[in-house]
């Protein structure tokens, strides 16, 4: 884990370094909310510790500069200022979570530990993907058009991925046959056909725009949208 910490009290800057590094966290620690910034704009932190009151650059408007950035890493905000409305007004500016000071040690660790797992599982890939009208989802191996299920066996399915990772790319019969079934093309089977044809009747039938186009002598193109 890595932390950032942004805080202008001396003491208690060197008292959280010590106390996260002595617990295996690496720790970059600034007392400038600028220096603050240019560090979580360019490095990727587990989580951010972030005093209120800070030189050059206060804490609520570093939190909301980061967050009109899109940077998503959790901030837990250490104050003074420990008011309902202060705490209020953090977590309003995109701050995760709001500790008075003066705080225990044990207490920030474990708020750490928290906002990191927190994070962690929302990082998590979402295992769908979806293009146009068309959407799988690779966990349960089901595809779904215009939110129909297709009903997909588990070879069509297969077959309906590497398309989908090969989108608008001419594919040979004996790509297709190497890298959905394992196997050298043998010319004299038309089993890349058949499938094709099968999920071609799941995929398209009943649609004016077909996904799936045959070139002649060369191959299919897929392309979704």
């Amino acid at each position: 884990m890595r932390i950032l910490i942004v805080e202008d009290q001396v003491s208690i800057l060197q008292a959280l370094k010590q106390g996260l590094e002595e617990n295996n966290i690496s720790v970059d620690a600034v007392s400038d909310g600028l220096k603050g910034k240019t560090l979580a704009e360019t490095k990727s932190y587990n989580v951010i510790i972030l005093d209120v009151m800070l030189p050059n650059l206060g804490g609520i408007e570093l939190c909301k500069m980061l967050r009109n950035q899109n940077i998503k890493t959790p901030i837990l905000f250490l104050s003074a200022m420990d008011t309902v409305e202060d705490k209020i007004l953090g977590l309003n500016a995109g701050g995760d979570d709001y500790l008075g000071k003066p705080f225990s040690f044990g207490e920030v660790l474990a708020r750490v530990k928290v906002l990191n797992r927190r994070n962690q599982a929302d990082e998590q890939p979402n295992n769908k993907t979806k293009v146009g009208n068309l959407e799988l989802n690779f966990d349960l191996k089901e595809a779904y058009r215009e939110g129909k299920n297709l009903n997909l066996t588990k070879k069509e399915f297969r077959l309906l991925e590497y398309f989908f990772q090969n989108q608008g790319k001419m594919l040979s019969k004996s790509e297709i046959a190497e890298k959905v079934w394992d196997v050298d093309f043998d010319t004299g089977t038309n089993i890349v056909e058949v499938y094709v044809n099968y999920l071609r009747n799941k995929l398209d039938k009943g649609y004016d725009f077909k996904m799936i186009q045959t070139k002649f002598r060369f191959g299919y193109i897929f392309n979704p949208s």
